[in-house]
């Protein structure tokens, strides 16, 4: 177990907070290399309508997806407090007790995914030749919710530990068979989005019970009893204390982005699926950065817990400058690449161009995520998530809706629609890193 936890309350940290990030960045960039086959094998076997299909849908499997992430990230942040306060008992309490919350809340969501598919999907305006498949695509995704929900909470327990590595063995193991799958159901059954969909739940499946099946197997401090799972009140509600902000932010910031869908909508199928391919890369870009995110909650949790107030504010530089460099670096490649990276997915001249305007507006100035989604991990660390919520809802979500229903309206161009997003991450930006500063001082004081 030593060999596979690191020592976060003590020794250097640029080391430890770069081997404890690489594996989850490798899990997150590899989990959408496998999606990123969805998109291609669909686009390119079952045409251009499949893939904006799925391409409508991102923002909208996203926003139930993230509201599960949010919640994981509570227990994420309890269990590490817990390990640096030495506190065993109420460790042993939590995992139970996020486990059995886990498989609920992923049935409750899931459900109500697949009730509202259509309603959401005609109120984005999904063009009447997409919507359709892409109906299809949503009901049978959500079949998975559960096991996502599973997945992720079993993830966030491992790396309150600092076990980073054990879940991306997971995704490895369940991303090549979600490839195989997609090209069986797709090119020899030709079951078109149906198939995608059905890849998608069967490799979720598969990653959620090799997590439970390690955390069974663990013999230390995060030991996992499946057959005496229950609800601690107090673990429960220290998790949703931290969790909540941080779901309700991810699911605020994801209507937003189907709000945003819908002018993309507007512009025809040919623009949703340049979107939805570009997108993909932004997708690579935004993993490595939430993997320095769970870094610095997990390293804040247990530091802060701990009293190791010097060592936190290293964190917290630490894990921005290194964050950086890997999204930077990931620019770089991406946008060098690009004709031939969109080449992957389409070879639809008119989608081609949609994805290469994409990527100049939204994928090159994305390193800006940075400044508030790294700050807000660390004051979540803390035990502080509502403010950076807040603000981000604010920043992000409020101008976002703002700049859709004033400014698109006026300027009704791809571009403009598109502008939105850096500007929203300056804005966004400026605010959490003040508040950072201006609360500093009195979290580390208390």
């Amino acid at each position: 177990m030593k060999a596979r936890n690191h020592n976060m309350l003590e020794g250097s940290l640029w080391d430890k907070i770069l081997f404890f990030s690489l594996p989850l960045a490798a899990s997150s960039i590899l989990q959408q290399l496998f999606n990123a086959c969805d998109s291609a094998v669909v686009g390119r076997f079952a045409g251009s309508e499949a893939l904006a299909a799925v391409g409508a849908n991102t923002p909208v499997t996203s926003l139930f997806i993230n509201a599960l992430v949010g919640l994981s990230i509570g227990a994420n942040v309890v269990i590490a407090q817990h390990i640096g306060a030495d506190d065993t008992k109420k460790i042993s309490k939590t995992i139970q007790t996020s486990i059995l919350f886990s498989i609920i809340g992923g049935i409750v969501i899931g459900i109500i995914g697949i009730l509202l598919a259509d309603p959401i999907l005609s109120m984005i305006g999904t063009p009447a030749n997409v919507i359709g498949l892409g109906s299809v695509y949503l009901r049978i995704y959500m079949i998975g919710l559960p096991f996502i929900s599973l997945f992720n909470f079993g993830s966030a327990i491992l790396r309150s530990s600092g076990d980073t590595k054990r879940p991306m063995y997971c995704l490895i193991v369940a991303g090549i068979l979600n490839i195989l799958l997609n090209l069986l159901l797709v090119i020899v059954f030709q079951l078109s989005v149906a198939g995608v969909a059905i890849a998608t739940v069967t490799s979720n499946i598969v990653s959620s019970f090799l997590i439970i099946y390690m955390l069974c197997k663990e013999q230390g401090l995060i030991h996992l009893d499946i057959r005496h799972l229950f609800i601690d009140k107090p673990s429960l509600i220290r998790i949703l204390k931290t969790g909540a902000p941080a779901s309700l932010q991810s699911m605020v910031f994801s209507f937003s982005n189907i709000c945003l869908q819908s002018g993309i909508n507007s512009f025809g199928s040919d623009a949703i699926a340049g979107s939805a391919a570009a997108s993909n890369f932004e997708f690579f870009d935004y993993f490595m950065v939430n993997a320095f995110n769970q870094a610095a909650v997990t390293f804040i949790g247990q530091n802060y817990a701990a009293k190791k107030y010097d060592r936190c504010r290293q964190i917290y530089k630490i894990c921005m400058i290194e964050a950086l460099i890997g999204i930077i670096s990931m620019e770089m490649i991406f946008f060098m690449g690009r004709h031939s990276l969109i080449g992957l997915y389409t070879t639809d001249k008119n989608v081609a161009s949609y994805a290469i305007i994409r990527m100049y507006h939204c994928m090159i100035p994305h390193f800006l995520l940075c400044s508030y989604e790294i700050t807000g991990s660390i004051m979540r660390g803390m035990g502080n998530s509502l403010l950076p919520a807040l603000l981000t809802v604010i920043g992000s979500v409020g101008f976002r809706l703002l700049w859709l229903f004033t400014v698109f309206q006026h300027f009704h161009t791809f571009d403009m629609l598109l502008n939105v997003y850096p500007i929203s991450w300056i804005l966004t930006g400026t605010m959490v890193i003040t508040a950072y500063f201006i609360s500093t001082k009195k979290y580390f004081q208390q």
